[in-house]
């Protein structure tokens, strides 16, 4: 995507706080100018609970004042709308490049999310927990079902209101890794705020061998253990190159090179609570994975961690990258 593009945003709200930080987050780390908006929310007609009984005649009488019901959740999420665009003006992202839309439940939220997703978006933003006053829109029930159908496209699952400029960006040596420092690139390239640390975290011989004990080290040939170090060291080099790579499409992506930065822990026993940590320990609020990756070193050693970083990850928001 080149830096003069318009960055079109989905960001896909339950009318809870949960969903305004989303909306907030959007606004204060995607450069205005640059990008369209839109925000959007699947109303139904009853509440999520009674969506089956409004199938049944019989069950009909016992559905009070439905029509007053959906007046409210409209006002609700009016009010709502009118919130976002609010926080998207103080912003700065201009008027004209908001747009709210409120749809009428088709197939269900998360498929008619899903629906709109395809229409041209480069990433669709949701909360990660969010229980409104639209009762029964769970927002957290939601996210779960777009992080497992929303192959095609990044989704950003937002956390909170810490928003510092500092994101973590998760990078290995397998072709979708690229894709993933693209992503960064072209959404917050130029003129974004993040200071971006380049990591990779490797899991050591020595997590394999805590796991089997002293017999393990005496009863095989000192030589293979010296060849699986190799392997180690030659996966630390590929990931340096890696990381050089990542670092030249983000500055032509127009992210001053002063702000990426790169770092490699070796020997950890879990890839994904080490990108937890080092996200914790070094104020990093955004976290970016790939969706899929592995590194020629085989899985044992580095895993599918999208989801368990996500399951971890509860402070932080998570950019996962398809």
């Amino acid at each position: 995507m080149a830096n003069d593009e318009r960055i079109r945003v989905l960001v896909a709200v339950d009318g809870s706080d949960p969903a305004l930080e989303a909306v907030r987050y959007v606004g204060l780390n995607v450069p205005g100018d640059r990008l369209e908006v839109v925000v959007f929310h699947v109303m139904t007609k009853i509440p999520e609970s009674f969506w089956d009984l409004e199938k049944e005649p019989a069950f009909h009488y016992k559905i009070a004042n439905i029509g007053e019901w959906e007046s409210q959740q409209e006002r609700l999420i009016e009010a709502f709308m009118a919130k976002a665009r609010s926080a998207l003006a103080d912003l700065g992202v201009p008027e004209g490049a908001v747009t709210t839309r409120i749809e009428a439940r088709k197939e269900g939220i998360a498929r008619d999310i899903l629906a709109e997703s395809r229409g041209g978006y480069a990433a669709v933003v949701v909360g990660r927990m969010g229980l409104s006053q639209l009762k029964d829109l769970v927002m957290g029930s939601v996210a779960g079902k777009l992080i497992g159908k929303l192959v095609h496209i990044p989704i950003w699952v937002v956390s909170g209101s810490r928003h510092a400029p500092r994101m973590l960006l998760s990078v290995d040596t397998s072709e979708e890794a690229l894709r993933t420092v693209d992503h960064v690139g072209a959404m917050v390239g130029a003129g974004g705020p993040f200071e971006i640390t380049l990591f990779h975290a490797i899991r050591g011989l020595n997590v394999f061998l805590q796991g089997f004990g002293d017999s393990y080290m005496l009863s095989h040939d000192q030589d293979w253990i010296q060849r699986v170090d190799r392997e180690l060291e030659h996966a630390e080099e590929e990931v340096l190159e890696v990381f050089e790579k990542a670092k030249q499409r983000l500055v032509g992506a127009g992210v001053p090179p002063e702000r990426v930065r790169q770092k490699i822990v070796k020997g950890v026993a879990s890839r994904a609570g080490a990108i937890v940590d080092e996200a914790e320990s070094g104020g990093h609020d955004t976290i970016v994975v790939g969706r899929r990756g592995l590194s020629r070193i085989q899985e044992f050693f580095m895993g599918r961690v999208s989801s368990k970083v996500l399951q971890l990850a509860r402070a932080q928001t998570v950019w996962v990258v398809s």
